[in-house]
C-alpha cells in the first residue's frame, strides 16, 4: 500500500495518544480515530514531520478550542453521522508514516489510511486554532516517535 502525501487537512486513520495517556506512561493510543494533519514539514534529512489532530465525538468544553467537522464532510468521508470536533490543543507529533497509523478497514487495505480532505475553510480554521494554542503556551505536542 502507498501512503499518500502528508498535506494540511488530510483526514488520515491514527492511533491518538492524548496527553493524559502519555502522562501515565502509556505508549499506544487507547483507539485508532480519525485525525486531521495540521503541519507536514520535510526535514533536511528527507524524513517528513507530522502533526495531527484528534477528531473526537466528545462535545469541546466551554472555552476548549476545538473545530466542528461539518456533517457534510463527514458523510463525505465516510465518517459517522454523530456530531464531532476537531481538539485543537491536544497534538500528535511523528515521523511519517510512523507505526500509528493505520488502515481505515483492516479486512480492506485498498482503502487505505486516508479518509480523504477537509474543506479549505475547515482546514483554515484548524490550523489558526492550533497556532494560537501554541503560541499561548497552552498545548505541547505529544511525541510519538519511538527513538
Amino acid at each position: 500500500m502507498a501512503y499518500p502525501k502528508p498535506e494540511q487537512g488530510l483526514v488520515i486513520r491514527y492511533s491518538f495518544l492524548w496527553r493524559s495517556e502519555a502522562a501515565q506512561g502509556r505508549e499506544e493510543g487507547r483507539k485508532d480515530r480519525p485525525c486531521a494533519v495540521v503541519l507536514a514539514v520535510t526535514r533536511e534529512d528527507e524524513r517528513t514531520q507530522v502533526l495531527v489532530a484528534p477528531v473526537t465525538h466528545t462535545p469541546p468544553a466551554a472555552g476548549s478550542p476545538a473545530i466542528e467537522v461539518p456533517a457534510q464532510t463527514k458523510q463525505r468521508l465516510g465518517l459517522d453521522q454523530e456530531r464531532s470536533w476537531i481538539v485543537a490543543d491536544e497534538l500528535n507529533l511523528f515521523t511519517w508514516p510512523g507505526p500509528d497509523v493505520r488502515l481505515i478497514d483492516k479486512q480492506d487495505a485498498e482503502r487505505g489510511i486516508a479518509y480523504g480532505y477537509l474543506p479549505d475553510k475547515t482546514t483554515r480554521q484548524l490550523v489558526q486554532a492550533v497556532r494560537e494554542q501554541i503560541k499561548s503556551g497552552r498545548t505541547k505536542a505529544v511525541r510519538r516517535d519511538e527513538a
